[in-house]
Parts: structure tokens; sequence; C-alpha cells
């Protein structure tokens, strides 16, 4: 089993900051990419940012040069720092881990539970 915690969430005025922390635990012999995705009501989850083992970034067009996700490999976290934060960026937002079971050698790909960010005055 391989579990996803999310913390870091809240509630920020316009121009704000958050940061996301996502560490993974269980049955884990490597992870590959990790990742955010975010979900506004109505609307399809979507991603925000990815980086894979080695430090490779992508980013969504919408969040470039506001946005930066890091990784720690040796805590199995990954970290989204989000700056100049828009009302349009309100939306739960769900980190994703691929990589190997420790136990199984399959590959995994999970979830975490999500965290809500809402940017409001």
């Amino acid at each position: 089993q391989v579990q996803l915690v999310e913390s870091g969430g809240g509630l920020v005025q316009p121009g704000g900051s958050l940061r996301l922390s996502c560490a993974a635990s269980g049955w884990i012999f490597k992870i590959t990419d990790m990742g955010w995705y975010r979900q506004a009501p109505g609307n399809q989850r979507e991603m925000v940012a990815e980086i894979t083992s080695g430090g490779t970034t992508t980013y969504a067009d919408s969040v470039k040069s506001r946005f930066t996700i890091s990784r720690d490999n040796s805590k199995n976290t990954v970290y989204l720092q989000m700056n100049s934060l828009k009302p349009e960026d309100t939306a739960v937002y769900y980190c994703h881990a691929t990589g190997t079971n420790l136990f199984t050698s399959s590959p995994f790909f999970h979830w975490g539970q999500g965290t809500q960010v809402t940017v409001s005055s």
C-alpha cells in the first residue's frame, strides 16, 4: 500500500502565497514522477505542475512564473510553492505519485486526498 498525505492548503488573499506539501509513504521501492493537479467546482481536474525524479519540471501555462514545484527524494515529498495567487487558482489541489511497489515490483499511481486552496478577499 502507498499513501499520499497532503498539507498546506487554506484561505489566502489575492496576491498572497501558500506552500503545499505531499508526503508519500508505504510500500515504495522508488518514485519516478510526482505532481500536482487541481479541480475547481464544475471543472475537470487539470495538471498544475509535474516533476521527475531527476528534477525536470513541467507547468501549466496559467501558473508559470508564479508556482514552483520541488521535491525531496530522501523524504518522498513533493512541494508546490504558490505565489501571486489569484481567485481563479481556487480549487482542490491533489498530488500524485508514480513509482514501483517495494514488495510486488508492480508500478503504482496514487492520488492524495486533496487539499482546498481558496483565494479570496
